[in-house]
């Protein structure tokens, strides 16, 4: 007889009427509930059998003849009565009497016929011949004797409820699972870029045309291996992006993965490493799989120096759990088969103390060095940030670009959010000039301090700033004056700013002394008009003195010295190493270098106190102007010092140039066909 296809399926335990077994998981549970159950009931018994009794109350009752037997454990006694009573509050109740609280009755007490009570350790010689005198038949028993079962549950009972856990998730992933995945400790944090959102290419990324050029290899590759792999070449296992922090590495890094439209895994370094050792390597492991299998793809490593660190650098035995995380990209990365179409990108702005098991051929191959952008990168950058905003006719991104050397792309960003601010908040339409200048004296100087000086003080931080500010306007090879202002902004009373007109890469002899003199201007007006000295020059010591140490130490613009490197100056990352250090200079020659340092700040402190004894008559007009406006623009400086500079200074380049008006009006016009 043949049967149907339904009747030929294979039939559940349930439809055969029979039951299907419980998982571990729930047998567990049904344990330690049962566990927790009877630990409550032995820890807190449900009876009213006995109650507590004050000592004088139970003095009272043992002298009635009303304990028929006691039981000592220690100061704890318990026992029971010959007859029954009434307990409210330690206290016995006598027949009739009624209990003072008010809502309790004496009806509503029931009788109980045992009693438990503290034994003061100074009455207990007493007590016990009381009870001898009244026939109470006694028994002791000590503190340890016996098994405490409550304190037993109590400290059991967490230990078994996480095994108990820890089984019960282990099992949760089911048989075709394989592995645990109890808790997902051992899971990849990284994100994975969304190919749906708007992609981020190369002309998101403004001023690193050299670094773009570089990553177009990486690029190609990822479009077209197969032509790479026909004629053998290898694909570079990783790129290392090297740069001050916001110059973009994490941006550029995104471009790639939008040029080459591939899955982009994006992960910081820091989320590898949790308090438990080995959670990192598997966190490492996980990654690489899901790139493998998603491949071609790339896998961006942010701050990858927070897991590459140099091994054994520090004192002591180290970061195990770092090390073994470390260790696990190294195996990873060199693990690739060849045809494996996966580049790790990294990120870092501290090359300089990574493992150099990262940074061999075959792990990082390529190193793109991202610096911060120059006056033509910044005007580009500016343009892309400026297309966000609605600009007035006069900003000028080159006046802008200008006036912000050493500025990254983050800076830039952050200028033009920081005017957009302003703006808003002077209820403005449009962002102008002013609100760049405004915004750019916020990030250099910080915000104004409304501080109460007193005439004195504020007299003395205005010859203090006009020293900083005759010195620098004088003296040859020194940049350009921007403003002078006695209001306190951040940490500082005053400020005397300089704006170089361009960038500078490389700084002569010269030029650094002349640094040394402006920083020294303040202390020498100071001491020249109110012969005293006061706190103000902190800072300018601690630069100066930083500076005059690496012309000694590092760059041999001493005489004594000459030209001869002491690495004096430089900034040690670990203390271990610093302290490992191998000892190569003489105390003799060490203690030359202190006095050739010594020796350059003497002459930067005669040349300041030269300049500010020359120019006081400029110097007095220019103090009495900042006592009347608090703030000088560069062209009242001017003005009020009554003269153009040395000749050997007027072969410097101009200073920041007005914006122009021809120009600002056709970057208006563009911006405004721009705009929808």
């Amino acid at each position: 007889m043949s049967r149907t296809p339904e009747e030929q399926r294979p039939r559940t335990p349930k439809e055969n009427g029979q039951q299907k077994p419980p998982t571990i998981g729930w047998v567990i549970w049904a344990m330690l509930i049962g566990m927790v159950i009877f630990g409550t009931f032995i820890m807190f018994p449900s009876g009213t059998d006995s109650a507590e009794i004050t000592y004088s109350a139970l003095q009272r009752e043992v002298q009635s003849g009303n304990v028929e037997q006691i039981e000592l454990t220690g100061l704890e006694a318990t026992g029971t009565f010959v007859d029954e009573v009434r307990i409210h509050d330690g206290r016995v109740l006598q027949p009739g009497e009624q209990p003072t609280d008010d809502g309790v009755t004496a009806s509503e007490i029931e009788p109980v016929p045992a009693f438990e009570s503290t034994i003061p350790e100074a009455a207990q010689t007493d007590f016990l011949a009381m009870l001898d005198r009244q026939n109470v038949e006694i028994s002791a028993a000590t503190p340890s004797e016996g098994w405490n079962i409550p304190l037993i549950l109590l400290l059991g009972l967490p230990i078994l409820i996480i095994l108990g856990l820890i089984i019960f998730m282990s099992r949760s992933g089911g048989a075709g699972r394989g592995t645990s995945e109890f808790m997902n400790f051992t899971k990849s944090k990284a994100r994975l870029y969304d190919t749906t959102k708007p992609k981020i290419t190369f002309a998101d990324v403004a001023g690193e045309d050299q670094s773009k050029s570089e990553l177009m290899q990486v690029v190609d590759f990822l479009k077209n291996p197969k032509k790479f792999h026909e004629i053998g070449a290898k694909l570079p296992r990783g790129v290392l992006l090297v740069g001050p922090p916001g110059t973009g590495k994490t941006l550029l890094a995104r471009a790639v993965a939008g040029e080459a439209g591939v899955p982009f895994y994006s992960v910081s370094a820091s989320e590898f490493v949790e308090m438990f050792v080995g959670v990192g390597a598997g966190r490492v492991r996980d990654l690489f799989e899901k790139a493998k299998k998603a491949a071609p793809a790339i896998v961006f490593i942010d701050e990858l120096d927070a897991v590459g660190r140099q091994r054994f650098a520090g004192v002591g035995s180290g970061n195990d759990e770092r090390e073994q995380t470390l260790n696990q990209v190294l195996v990873e990365m060199d693990g690739f088969e060849v045809q494996d179409e996966v580049i790790v990108m990294a990120a870092t702005n501290r090359p300089d103390v990574l493992d150099p098991a990262l940074l061999r051929p075959g792990r990082f191959d390529r190193q793109v060095a991202l610096g911060l952008p120059d006056r033509r990168a910044r005007v580009a950058i500016l343009g892309i940030h400026l297309k966000r905003v609605p600009l007035g006719e006069n900003v000028d991104p080159e006046v802008l670009a200008r006036s912000t050397p050493g500025f990254s792309g983050a800076d830039l960003a952050n200028l033009v959010n920081e005017a957009a601010l302003i703006a808003a908040r002077k209820n403005k339409k449009v962002v102008e000039q002013q609100e760049f200048h405004d915004a750019l004296d916020r990030i250099i100087l910080g915000a104004e301090r409304p501080l109460v000086l007193t005439e004195h003080d504020k007299r003395v931080i205005a010859y203090h700033e006009a020293g900083h500010a005759v010195v620098a306007h004088f003296i040859p090879e020194a940049d350009p004056l921007r403003m002078v202002s006695i209001i306190p902004r951040g940490q500082s009373l005053g400020v005397t700013m300089q704006a170089p007109s361009e960038d500078r890469f490389n700084y002569s002899r010269g030029y650094l002394k002349g640094k040394l003199a402006i920083l020294m201007g303040g202390r020498a007006a100071e001491g020249l008009i109110f012969d005293e000295m006061t706190t103000g020059a902190q800072n300018d010591l601690k630069e100066a003195t930083h500076i005059a140490r690496r012309m000694v130490g590092l760059w041999g613009m001493s005489e004594p010295i000459g030209p001869y490197y002491l690495g004096l100056g430089e900034e040690h990352v670990f203390l271990g190493r610093e302290m490992r250090q191998e000892r190569s200079l003489s105390d003799d020659l060490l203690a030359q270098a202190e006095a050739a340092s010594r020796q350059i700040l003497r002459e930067a402190v005669d040349a300041a106190t030269e300049l500010v004894t020359r120019y006081r008559p400029e110097m007095d007009r220019l103090v009495d102007r900042l006592m009347e406006e608090e703030t000088l623009s560069r062209d009242q400086i001017i003005e009020i010092l009554s003269g153009q500079p040395e000749q050997e200074f007027e072969e410097q380049p101009e200073p920041v140039p007005e914006p122009s008006a021809a120009r600002a009006a056709s970057f208006a016009a563009s911006r405004r066909a721009e705009l929808p």
